[in-house]
């Protein structure tokens, strides 16, 4: 998937000389964290944040900072902060030339970026315009979108168990004797595991393949200095119920 399939193209969008009031309060009504800032000529020339408006004198959270630390950043950062924390329009508060992406970004480009500069959304943009931003919320409803696409006509019981020895197969952490039971999409895991993060590795790399309707856990734990093993909580559960 890429940008423009799941990015918001319905832009709610401020200028340099919103008022913050203002634009918290669009903020609030439209239901999103975050506004795009265009000029006069629908230029992007920043974007403001819900953490845009943490520190600021109206509530009392601007930073409490010490003679000593004011000397050491200086009187340039104390006059700095002190206009983000008083300022009265968006210009004042805003993340000049904000990270951008275009429509034919992929999603896992979208999520390094994010994650590479700690932030929440990126306005999208063809070539000088914007036309759309992706949130994390975007990503959210990406993921739920994959539940509403087209089954796989070959997701049948033989072709389950295949791809799931192949998925597994191919990471280091896979089961020892590693074996697989499928029965009308109900997959049943045994092997052996030495690390215990093998077992939740190995469930969600079955319950990934298409078709798979449950993964029942009859791995068994293995201590490969003593040899003590451990059944699944599954398996001990079952056999305490008997």
């Amino acid at each position: 998937m890429r940008a423009h399939q799941i990015m918001t193209r319905s832009l709610v969008t401020v200028t340099p000389e919103t008022i913050i009031l203002e634009a918290a309060n669009k903020m609030l009504q439209q239901h999103v964290s975050g506004l795009p800032v265009v000029d006069a000529n629908g230029k992007l020339v920043g974007i403001v944040s819900e953490g845009d408006f943490l520190r600021r004198s109206e509530i009392g959270t601007q930073r409490k900072r010490g003679r000593w630390l004011k000397f050491i950043l200086g009187t340039g950062e104390e006059a700095t902060a002190f206009v983000h924390e008083h300022g009265r329009k968006v210009s004042e508060i805003m993340t000049r030339e904000p990270i951008t992406i275009t429509e034919d970004t992929a999603l896992e480009e979208i999520v390094r970026t994010m994650e590479n500069n700690h932030v929440k959304r990126l306005p999208v943009m063809r070539g000088e315009a914007l036309v759309g931003i992706v949130s994390r919320a975007n990503l959210l409803q990406g993921v739920a979108s994959l539940v509403r696409e087209i089954p796989d006509p070959t997701a049948d019981d033989d072709h389950i168990r295949r791809r799931i020895i192949d998925t597994l197969q191919q990471n280091d952490w896979c089961p020892f004797g590693l074996n697989v039971v499928v029965r009308d999409g109900i997959v049943h895991l045994s092997g052996v595991i030495t690390d215990e993060r093998s077992r939740q590795a190995a469930i969600v790399g079955a319950e990934n393949v298409a078709g798979v309707k449950k993964v029942h856990d009859h791995l068994c734990w293995v201590d490969a200095m003593s040899g003590m093993y451990l059944e699944s909580t599954e398996d001990a559960g079952m056999a305490k119920a008997s």
